[in-house]
């Protein structure tokens, strides 16, 4: 089937509610303990992903048990639209309210790369080394990060090795912030995520239609 060489706005499918928003929705990771957790925590965690949700953002996960089922559950009754980033090729990996069970064959370690890129910003709460690994990755890759203080784990023990109490290390890339309750952690992690959009990728992007074999590296652009 032959494609004019650039569509026009005209040309574009009828979107199901309407034209679709000029940028996608804010992304927010929560990140934290697997397995079985404290029953404040879990209540902690569905708080948190009701909060995003009622805020609007896309809640990502890694998908399964612990603090991830309860963020994905508190998201899900709330209304909102739960993404579990999955280390396996099985979509039943993942936890009971996962909207979309993304899985990608990679492993933990490489799954939680690809959650923290998948993200605008990311939400800490407890955690173990996994949790902190994917707190160095959030830093080293410049993606603000919002700790829910008073959750156990590596959320409450990272302020005692900060630099200037706010930075992983002296190059000072991005400051950790710290949040009290569920709500307050919630909305700084969506401001968060606006503004990282706004500063990163402004604007809204332009389907061209052309692909590699127009001579782009990619159909999506910025906007001229």
């Amino acid at each position: 089937m032959d494609h004019p060489a650039e569509y026009r706005q005209d040309d574009l499918p009828a979107h199901p509610g309407g034209m679709p928003p000029a940028q996608p929705p804010l992304r927010v990771a929560v990140i934290g303990d697997s397995g079985a957790i404290p029953a404040d925590l879990y209540r902690a965690a569905v708080e948190t992903g009701a909060a995003l949700a009622r805020l609007g953002a896309v809640v990502l996960t890694g998908g399964r048990d612990g603090v991830m089922a309860a963020v994905s559950r508190g998201a899900w009754e709330a209304g909102g639209l739960t993404v579990g980033i999955l280390p396996g090729d099985d979509p039943r990996e993942g936890n009971a309210w996962l909207a979309v069970p993304l899985t990608t064959g990679l492993g933990m370690e490489w799954r939680s790369l690809v959650l923290i890129h998948s993200a605008d910003a990311v939400l800490m709460m407890g955690g173990g080394n996994g949790t902190l690994g994917e707190l160095s990755a959030s830093y080293l890759n410049g993606r603000p990060v919002v700790v829910l203080a008073g959750t156990g784990g590596w959320s409450d023990r990272i302020r005692t090795v900060l630099t200037d109490g706010r930075f992983l290390d002296h190059r000072r890339t991005i400051p950790l912030e710290f949040a009290a309750t569920p709500e307050e952690a919630a909305r700084r992690a969506v401001q968060l995520a606006r503004r990282f959009r706004q500063r990163y990728f402004p604007g809204p992007a332009r389907w061209r239609g052309l692909g590699e074999a127009g001579g782009g590296a990619g159909d999506v652009v910025a906007p001229a």
